[in-house]
């Protein structure tokens, strides 16, 4: 009879799930800074209960070596589906108002941390800068440019 209640009462996904998803952090070189949204929540390694309701825009960041980005972003929970199959109409109500309709992917992060790109030497008066680029993959290209 509780379980019956508790589930009348309630979001399937919200009792199954929660609204946090527990998401583990790594990196290569540990010790690194973790940024979620632009607020610091810790050092790799870390197990971070971060909400379901919301994506992440993740920054982890040493000294020395290049940031590494990226996106946790909110997917489709199908414990949500359990409110159909239960009848709990208010569980169709409660689960995304919490967020425990959705599930955060990837759950873990593993970063590795490259070197700057950015070398400085000074011999005498010359100073010697020397920069590298990498293309990142998730530059959108919107043009080209053609020799005349």
């Amino acid at each position: 009879m509780l379980i019956a209640a508790t589930a009348i009462l309630a979001g399937c996904a919200t009792i199954i799930s929660g609204t946090t998803q527990s998401v583990n952090f790594s990196s290569s070189p540990s010790s690194a800074t973790i940024y979620d949204n632009g607020m610091q929540i810790g050092k790799t390694p870390l197990s971070a209960e971060l909400s379901r309701k919301k994506e992440h825009a993740i920054v982890i960041e040493l000294t020395g070596y290049q940031p590494y980005e990226m996106m946790i972003r909110k997917e489709f929970n199908a414990w949500y589906l359990g409110n159909i199959l239960i009848g709990g109409l208010i569980g169709l109500i409660i689960d995304p108002i919490t967020g425990a309709m959705y599930k955060l992917t990837p759950a873990q992060i593993n970063a590795e941390l490259s070197g700057q790109t950015t070398s400085f030497k000074q011999a005498g008066n010359d100073i010697y800068i020397a920069i590298s680029l990498k293309p990142n993959p998730q530059w959108e290209l919107i043009g080209t440019l053609e020799p005349i």
